[in-house]
């Protein structure tokens, strides 16, 4: 087991970002603080690979955080990026992101619509596609069923047509 040091890139945009998460996102917060970190600590690389210097040994990985469907929808998915430095055994917390929207719940206090978090920046865009998201999800106009009954309402139809053009 190698023991490896955690550190920060940028320690005090890091950690606000790591409040706001904290705030908006509690599974993302848990699963960063009690998971992620440990395990990097102990040399278990979590996430993907973004790019890697073999040469100098320097390896950035993202790796994707929990959260609930409809807020990965509406912002994205939540992501820590890191940057692994094997030569040194040293670990560098980037950012986590989606870096606006944590920045803009640090700065100010944002609202919760339908129990997802709104940017104050684009309030209308997120509540927007939150009832879509909704509606698409409920006994909506987008429901699978009123599709698939209109569906089959429009083919009869085009049958029809097509019956009379050709008698």
């Amino acid at each position: 087991m190698h023991n490896y040091v955690v550190d920060y890139l940028n320690e005090n945009e890091f950690m606000k970002k790591e409040r706001s998460l904290k705030k908006y996102n509690m599974l993302a917060f848990k699963e960063l603080v009690f998971k992620c970190v440990p395990a990097l600590r102990d040399g278990n690389f979590l996430g993907e690979i973004e790019s890697k210097n073999t040469k100098d040994g320097i390896i950035k990985y993202k790796y994707k955080l929990p959260t609930d469907h409809l807020f990965s929808k509406v912002h994205g998915d939540i992501y820590v990026h890191y940057t692994l430095y094997e030569n040194q055994k040293l670990i560098m917390l980037d950012t986590i992101t989606p870096e606006e929207l944590l920045s803009e719940g640090h700065e100010k206090e944002l609202t919760a619509y339908k129990g997802v978090m709104v940017s104050k920046s684009h309030a209308e865009r997120d509540m927007f596609k939150i009832n879509l998201l909704n509606s698409m999800n409920k006994n909506g106009f987008l429901n699978s069923g009123v599709l698939i009954s209109m569906l089959i309402i429009m083919v009869g139809i085009i049958g029809l047509v097509f019956y009379l053009l050709l008698k």
